[in-house]
């Protein structure tokens, strides 16, 4: 197992003798309440990460409390990760959960530091911050509170109705910055759905967190993210989506076709060999030389699902300006080449940067009256992606 990326050589003077400098691996857990998972425990060096875009700026900043997640959903595009840490991209990224403990502590330091300039920070981008370790470890209230306090925007992308218990902490950190809330929704379909999300909870308990996020206030967005061709394109399945999206108040919805790594392809096809044998052929002649679906089909979607988010008063979901929160763009929708890829991203960067954090000599900012609208604009013009492949989301 490969724990040299965990190291933290500093010595510390409130350990124990003999204990000073940790190495970063603090324990391995189980225990019977996540039977088949264990917990690795590490002390993270840090906690913000720097996402390169291609113009040399920054195009995001994430935080990942965890590495791997227990959601265990077959298509997910962040399972090659896991192999840094010589675990496999299958079973062991869905059991093996790295955990790293001190992270909020971690982030309440950076973000301290002068040169902290309050660049967006998006949560969910790599593993879901709300699967089902965030109930034993409580990782988010700590990180949420951080970046509040400290005049942060930030973005929260999940599949877990866990989320709930911090809704009166995010309405409370909206008041101090821009808070983006999305809620990834792909599979309608009760069966299908425990098939290729196994670890998630249900479709009806997401939408619940949506309505219940709504009720208190702040916005959600819903990801119907991704669409599995020949499987999930289906125009009842996506009106049924769509629908009841919208019915649980979901203030815009994004959607793109699945794609494929090359890490992701040999789990996804042991998956669909067992339960849809007939489309495997298909798959393979889609994917066969791509991550992303081909682009007449990205175009046949499109043609397909913006008329029924019409239909059901749904914008389409764009890029929140203040958290840089990512939406869908594809080919079928006209595209800006004038800003570079941070200045899309970020357009509230300058505004940002007037603003300082509320430490007792400044009155907090609130979310209504000095910043852009946490709702996506339907008339906002779209972001080009600077990601290699067309038609596919840049989830940083």
């Amino acid at each position: 197992m490969r724990w040299d990326g965990q190291a933290i050589t500093a010595e510390r003077s409130d350990m124990l003798p003999g204990l000073e400098s940790n190495s970063g691996f603090v324990r391995s857990v189980t225990t019977p309440e996540f039977a088949g998972v264990t917990f690795h425990e590490v002390l993270a060096k840090s906690a913000l990460n720097k996402v390169g875009g291609a113009d040399g700026g920054t195009w995001g900043v994430t935080i990942n409390p965890y590495r791997g997640c227990s959601h265990a959903c077959v298509y997910c595009f962040a399972r090659p990760t896991h192999t840094y840490l010589e675990f496999d991209g299958g079973a062991d990224f869905d059991q093996q959960i790295v955990v790293k403990t001190n992270v909020a502590d971690v982030l309440t330091r950076e973000l301290a530091k002068p040169s902290w300039d309050r660049h967006p920070v998006a949560l969910g981008t790599n593993t879901d911050p709300y699967q089902r370790a965030e109930g034993r470890y409580r990782l988010m209230p700590g990180i949420i509170r951080a970046l509040a306090e400290s005049g942060t925007p930030f973005s929260i992308l999940t599949k877990g109705s866990l989320l709930r218990r911090d809704i009166p902490l995010l309405v409370e950190a909206a008041k101090s910055v821009p808070v983006d809330i999305a809620m990834s929704i792909a599979v309608y379909d009760d069966d299908l759905q425990q098939s290729v999300e196994p670890g998630t909870p249900t479709t009806s308990a997401r939408l619940a967190t949506v309505r219940a996020v709504r009720d208190a206030g702040l916005d959600c967005s819903v990801f119907l993210m991704p669409v599995l061709p020949y499987i999930t394109d289906t125009r009842a399945h996506l009106q049924d989506a769509v629908g009841r999206a919208a019915a649980s108040g979901a203030t815009s919805l994004m959607y793109s076709a699945l794609h494929l790594k090359p890490g992701i392809k040999p789990w996804w096809y042991e998956w669909l060999g067992r339960t849809h044998p007939d489309l495997v052929g298909r798959y393979r002649a889609m994917y066969l030389d791509n991550t992303y679906a081909p682009k007449d089909y990205r175009r046949w979607l499109a043609e397909r699902v913006r008329p029924i988010l019409r239909e059901h008063g749904l914008s389409l979901g764009q890029v929140d300006p203040a958290t840089g929160s990512m939406g869908f763009s594809d080919d079928a929708v006209p595209r800006t080449s004038d800003q570079s890829p941070l200045k899309r991203a970020d357009p509230g960067y300058a505004h940002r940067a007037e603003y300082r954090p509320t430490n007792g000599r400044q009155p907090a900012r609130t979310a209504a009256s000095s910043s852009p609208s946490l709702a996506p604009s339907p008339t906002s013009a779209p972001v080009r992606r600077t990601s290699s492949g067309p038609g596919g989301p840049r989830l940083f």
